[in-house]
């Protein structure tokens, strides 16, 4: 099979896993950090997928979109990281990796990355780089935002529901900023790799 079918495969696989997942868990998700209906769509999880989601249908149809797509690779990659790095130890990985979640906090970040490295042939620069971490520093501003001026409020009606201001404002603004610094190193490392696969 030559790249561009494969490439088609590969996103035809990312919209079936995004929508797939997001419908099974807007109807029936259960466990942590899974809301059910339209509230899902607080999670950066679920918005960096659907992301992903979206980028792949206009890929499908034909627009060049390479910028996009390298974005939405490293938002939902950062996905995976924290779910690996934080959120995995806090909550369980089998809790993290059960069901839907397998997909949109593993599978789906590692095939939208694995596409851009194996079968993108755009060049993506430092800027490129730079621009990935808009998404997560957009979210972030307006989950901190909400907090200053709803408070944090106690489990489970909580606005921070990722945990990253229990220890406090500094050591939350200090998650951030190692999210963002990750964000930016996974758009690093994909640049790097795919420059050596080409």
């Amino acid at each position: 099979m030559r790249r561009d079918g494969i490439r088609r495969f590969v996103n035809i696989f990312l919209v079936a896993a995004v929508f797939g997942s997001y419908f099974a868990i807007f109807f029936f998700g259960t466990g942590s950090l899974v809301q059910n209906g339209i509230g899902s769509l607080r999670y950066f999880t679920m918005l960096s997928n659907l992301f992903v989601g979206f980028v792949a249908i206009a890929w499908l149809t034909g627009a060049r979109i390479e910028r996009l797509k390298y974005i939405a690779a490293a938002s939902v990659g950062l996905t995976c990281a924290t779910v690996l790095g934080f959120l995995g130890p806090i909550y369980g990985y089998k809790e993290m990796l059960a069901g839907a979640n397998l997909f949109m906090h593993l599978v789906t970040p590692v095939a939208a990355m694995a596409e851009i490295i194996f079968l993108s042939d755009a060049s993506f620069t430092r800027r490129d780089n730079r621009l990935a971490v808009i998404p997560p520093l957009l979210y972030g501003l307006v989950y901190l935002i909400n907090i200053l001026i709803n408070g944090r409020g106690e489990w489970p009606v909580t606005n921070d529901w990722y945990f990253f201001f229990a220890w406090g404002y500094p050591v939350g603004i200090l998650i951030y900023a190692v999210l963002l610094t990750v964000t930016w190193l996974l758009g690093l490392l994909m640049r790097k790799l795919q420059r050596r696969w080409m």
